[in-house]
């Protein structure tokens, strides 16, 4: 089976938006998604944040089709009521990022992707960007 990594929407943005200098580590990650050598766990919320920020920057309908691209390649999580209220009662501080952490658990995940690793310090699971990510599988 492959590793579990949970991709947070910062991560996504990245990708989707071809963020410099963020966009080649995770269009690396995303590569291996796609040979299926590892699975790229993604919060449904992401993808609402991720089309809010692209469509501002760029045509909606491109935003929308690189999303559709996305979800291919990805696997979305699930966020229900007890994702949420764990959430809710949650010592973490920002709500998003709570249920992040909450569906990257529920979802067994192995590894939480993000560039605020400040947001997820009392995570259980390890938390790496995606260049430390990339290292720890020894590619460049």
């Amino acid at each position: 089976m492959s590793k579990r990594i949970f991709i947070d929407t910062n991560i996504m943005l990245d990708f989707l938006g071809e963020r410099k200098p963020f966009y080649d580590p995770i269009a690396k990650i995303a590569t291996l998604a796609e040979k299926e050598k590892l699975t790229m766990i993604v919060s449904p919320t992401s993808f609402a944040t991720v089309n809010y920020f692209l469509a501002k920057f760029e045509n909606p309908k491109v935003a929308r089709e690189k999303l559709r691209k996305f979800k291919i390649i990805s696997k979305k999580c699930s966020l229900d009521e007890h994702t949420i209220e764990k959430g809710l009662n949650s010592s973490i501080k920002d709500f998003e990022d709570a249920l992040q952490y909450f569906s990257a658990t529920e979802s067994e995940c192995e590894i939480i992707i993000t560039r605020n690793g400040k947001d997820f310090k009392k995570s259980l699971l390890p938390v790496m960007t995606a260049d430390e990510f990339l290292k720890s599988l020894n590619i460049k």
